[in-house]
């Protein structure tokens, strides 16, 4: 079984997209090969800023000989009815055979493909590959029609095994494969040939190249580790930068740099965002938290140690910071000196949405709805009125401008600067959170309080123009949102009814809280929640208290998740299909009446007792929201559930022994369904 290299060699490949091309050329050669026949043992993809490789190990030599019957029309048919068939299978009418069917003689092909070899089926599924590959953004070069990410120069393709190595035979828009290669663009240019993976990745390191992502990866972050620790600092850990710059080179190479100490007084995060956003530098810090070093990622090796290119990068940083450092004082004037007044007046000159006004009418809508909401979560008004109409200032400054990304981080800078209190600015920052499902979330009343009214402005104000989010298209991050105030309301335990913040708002405002009650479904299946047991209570009235709600779809599935729950459930259904068959076909509502005095059974006095016990208990625990204790009535009734079931017959003879058994299987289904809409729940 031979083993097959690929390698696309091209110029420089974006780093974001790298990961993805790695897996999409693993995925269409893998899935073009198994779908002509052949089999592997094992793929490996890797990706550097002027390659995408693909290794299988243990391919099948040849693709296996097939023989297919096919079944074709009747005996009699019109010729171009069974001609057509023949042509289809790709066999001569003459070879057609006729066979005995249900309905008489029918005509069959006998279809025979004969295996083909490795070679001829990966170069084929190659040039697929290569001419369909799913690049977000292509281009055009020379004269050729072929399109790549950047332009392609060359192909590797081999197979190989102990007795030597074959070059498959393929060529795409000129480029004709090879069993060569180049190393580092600098350092070893030369064009060398190999004979397999191992020797490929033998002459590439040789060639400085490190072909797999992750060895870059762990190389920077060791490297970067051991430069800041001799220089008494320490790395910012970053994960995404790491990524990026892993893709930006093939041989890295660390350098460090001290920051100018006329640069040191601008905040941390300006400085971490000016370096990694204009040039990819990782920023180090001392003890004291204070960034006071970066370290850049060189693509060679150089006969100073790099002290050129770090020279160079010096320079750079330095116009930048410079720039940083005049938006920051700049800005710190306006905040100080004129407490933002500026930033007020110039939002009102810059459009949310062309239906939805200013941002300055924006917040004009969140200042208010903070100032309601404030209360209800145990917040001042007064202060959250105040907190919300300066928490969007910094939206003009002149950093956020340069750095969108320190959006509300500037912000509270800029209102402690301007003399607001630490609680207040620091809603500037914390009103934005969360960002997503793993971001935290703000704790503190106010910030709460205006991150609310931020998101469910935004939600009433998309819905009042009919703005929603469509199948896979949300262009204003409205589930975010959405999922947003699911998490503030949960995870700070408010008990908080959003009927009453989205009416008049939202326009369909039942839609928005359908809207609400998916994202809540899709956070809870995440927390292991069936998706049946939502459902089942939000069947139940007041749904739009998530937390109310939250805390009847927990309880219910840790009551089904239990034998008695389970049991139950069974007792529960088949009571209430008892009494669906019996209600359609008397034509009447078996709903009350149920007499102990017809009680002929142990059992059926027994069920009588646990009802008559179990319904007042079930509805004090509903009544003060303890749906654990609900749950807990109703596993009680288990066993006097079954034991009725066991002994009673149903339909008796006596029609009034019937009617007050039906009334009293209403009773069960009544109660169980106070406490949540079982129907729903399935199995």
């Amino acid at each position: 079984m031979p083993d097959l290299l690929i390698e696309l060699f091209s110029e420089e490949i974006p780093a974001r997209m790298q990961a993805r091309a790695s897996a999409d050329l693993k995925r269409m050669v893998t899935d073009g090969l198994v779908e002509a026949g052949l089999t592997y043992a094992h793929a490996g993809g890797f990706a550097t800023p002027r390659r995408l490789v693909l290794a299988l190990e243990g391919l099948t030599a040849r693709s296996p000989d097939t023989r297919e019957e096919r079944k074709g029309p009747k005996v009699g048919a019109p010729d171009k009815a069974v001609e057509g068939f023949a042509r289809g299978a790709g066999v001569e009418r003459a070879a057609l055979q006729t066979r005995a069917d249900k309905k008489g003689e029918v005509y069959f092909a006998l279809i025979e493909r004969p295996g083909r070899p490795a070679a001829e089926i990966v170069a084929e599924v190659l040039e697929t590959t290569v001419r369909g590959f799913p690049w977000p953004k292509s281009m055009r070069w020379g004269s050729g029609s072929l399109t790549w990410v950047r332009p392609l120069h060359s192909i590797l393709c081999l197979l190989h095994d102990e007795a030597g190595a074959e070059t498959v035979a393929l060529e795409i828009d000129g480029i004709r494969a090879g069993d060569s290669t180049r190393g580092h663009r600098f350092m070893a240019p030369a064009e060398f040939v190999v004979t397999s993976f191992e020797d490929y990745t033998a002459k590439l390191r040789r060639a400085k190249v490190m072909l797999d992502p992750q060895e870059r990866a762990d190389a920077i972050r060791n490297e970067m580790g051991n430069l800041a620790f001799a220089g008494g600092l320490e790395p910012i850990e970053d994960p995404a930068l790491l990524s990026e710059v892993a893709g930006l080179v093939e041989w890295p190479v660390p350098l460090m740099g001290r920051i100018d100490e006329a640069f040191l007084d601008l905040p941390p995060e300006v400085l971490q965002t000016s370096m990694r956003e204009h040039q990819k530098f990782f920023s180090l810090r001392a003890k004291s938290g204070q960034i006071t070093g970066f370290v850049t990622v060189a693509n060679r090796e150089t006969a100073d140690d790099g002290a050129t290119i770090l020279a160079g990068n010096l320079k750079v940083l330095a116009a930048r910071l410079s720039d940083a450092k005049f938006f920051w004082e700049n800005d710190l004037r306006v905040a100080r000196d004129e407490k933002m007044a500026p930033w007020t007046a110039a939002l009102e000159r810059v459009t949310f949405h062309a239906k939805l006004g200013t941002q300055a009418e924006r917040i004009a809508r969140i200042t208010a709805l903070a100032r309601e909401i404030a209360p209800q979560i145990g917040a001042d008004a007064d202060p959250a009125e105040e907190a919300a109409g300066i928490a969007k200032r910094d939206l003009a400054s002149e950093m956020v401008y340069e750095f969108p990304e320190l959006q509300g981080l500037m912000g509270r800078y800029y209102a402690e600067a301007a003399g607001h209190s630490a609680e207040i600015a620091a809603v500037a920052q914390e009103h934005y959170q969360p960002l997503g499902p793993s971001d935290d979330v703000p704790s503190a009343p106010l910030s709460v309080a205006v991150a609310l009214a931020d998101k469910i402005d935004m939600l009433t104000g998309f819905w009042a123009i009919e703005e929603k989010p469509t199948g896979s298209k949300d262009p204003y991050a409205l589930r975010r949102a959405a999922l947003g105030v699911i998490r503030l309301v949960l995870e700070n335990r408010l008990r908080l009814p959003l009927m009453p913040l989205i009416e008049g708002r939202a326009g369909d405002a039942g839609d928005l809280l359908s809207f609400f009650h998916d994202r809540l479904k899709v956070y809870l299946r995440e927390q292991g929640v069936r998706h049946d047991v939502i459902d089942a209570c939000l069947a139940m009235p007041g749904t739009d208290d998530l937390a109310r709600l939250v805390a009847r779809a927990r309880a219910l599935s840790d009551f089904l998740g239990t034998e008695d729950g389970g049991n139950l459930l069974q007792g529960f259904k088949r009571a209430a299909n008892i009494l669906a068959q019996a209600e359609q076909k008397d034509g009447v509502e078996y709903s009350f009446g149920a007499d102990r005095k017809f009680a002929e059974k142990s059992e059926e006095t027994a069920l009588f007792d646990a009802l008559d016990a179990a319904e007042p208990a079930i509805s004090e625990a509903l009544e003060r929201e303890d749906f654990e204790a609900a749950m807990r009535q109703l596993a009680a009734l288990r066993a006097p559930i079954d034991a009725f079931f066991e002994a009673v017959q149903i339909n008796a003879e006596s029609q009034i022994m019937r009617r007050n058994r039906l009334n009293l299987l209403s009773r069960i289904r009544g109660l169980c369904l106070n406490v949540a809409d079982l129907t729903r729940i399935e199995g």
